[in-house]
C-alpha cells in the first residue's frame, strides 16, 4: 500500500505540507528508478481521469498564444504521465465559468465525479475549481501538471541524469499515485 497524502493542499495552488512533500518525493523517487530500470508498472490501469481544459484556437485575435501553448503543454505532460501509469484520460471542453450558477457547478462536479477517479482543471478560475472539489466527491487538482503549481519545485529535490521534464513527469504521477490509488 502506498503512503496518501495528508490533506488536498498538493490539489490546488496551495503550500504542501512537509509530510506531502515527504510522500510525493518517496513516489518520485520510485517512480524514476522503475523507469531507469526499464519501465513503470501500470498502476493507476482502469482508473479513468478527466482532463478539462480549454484551448483557444490560434486564429482566433483574442488568444493569448503564449498561456494556449502553456496549457497545451501542461496538457500533454498531465495526458502522458496519466497514460504511462495505465490510466484512461479523457479531454473534456470546461462548460463552467465565473458566472455560472452554483447549481450548475455542483451538478457538472458530481457528473465528473461519477464518471472519473479524478480530474484535472487547467486554465480555470481556482475558486471555480474549489467550488468543482467540493462536489465531485474525487480528487479535483488545479493545474497540477503546471509548472507553477507547489508540485512543479519539488523536482529539485529529484536527484539523477533525467531531464527537468522528465523529473517533472515522475512528480506529477507521485501526486496521481498519491491522491487516486
Amino acid at each position: 500500500m502506498h503512503p496518501t497524502l495528508s490533506h488536498c493542499g498538493v490539489l490546488a495552488f496551495d503550500p504542501i505540507a512537509p509530510r506531502d512533500v515527504s510522500v510525493v518525493l518517496e513516489h518520485a523517487r520510485a517512480l524514476q528508478l522503475a523507469a531507469e530500470a526499464g519501465g513503470l508498472r501500470t498502476l493507476l490501469r482502469g482508473r479513468k481521469l478527466g482532463l478539462l481544459c480549454e484551448i483557444h484556437s490560434n486564429d482566433d485575435t483574442n488568444a493569448d498564444t503564449d498561456t494556449d501553448t502553456e496549457i497545451e503543454g501542461d496538457a500533454a505532460l498531465f495526458r502522458r504521465a496519466a497514460l504511462e501509469l495505465g490510466a484512461h484520460v479523457a479531454h473534456i471542453r470546461p462548460s463552467l465559468n465565473g458566472l455560472s450558477t452554483p447549481h450548475e457547478v455542483q451538478h457538472t462536479a458530481s457528473m465528473l465525479g461519477r464518471l472519473y477517479d479524478a480530474v484535472e482543471c487547467q486554465g480555470m478560475a481556482a475558486d471555480l475549481v474549489h467550488r468543482m472539489g467540493v462536489d465531485a466527491g474525487v480528487p479535483v487538482y488545479d493545474g497540477v501538471a503546471s509548472k507553477r503549481h507547489p508540485t512543479a519545485r519539488l523536482v529539485d529535490l529529484l536527484d539523477g541524469d533525467a531531464s527537468a521534464r522528465d523529473k517533472r513527469r515522475f512528480v506529477l504521477q507521485a501526486v496521481l499515485l498519491s491522491t487516486i490509488a
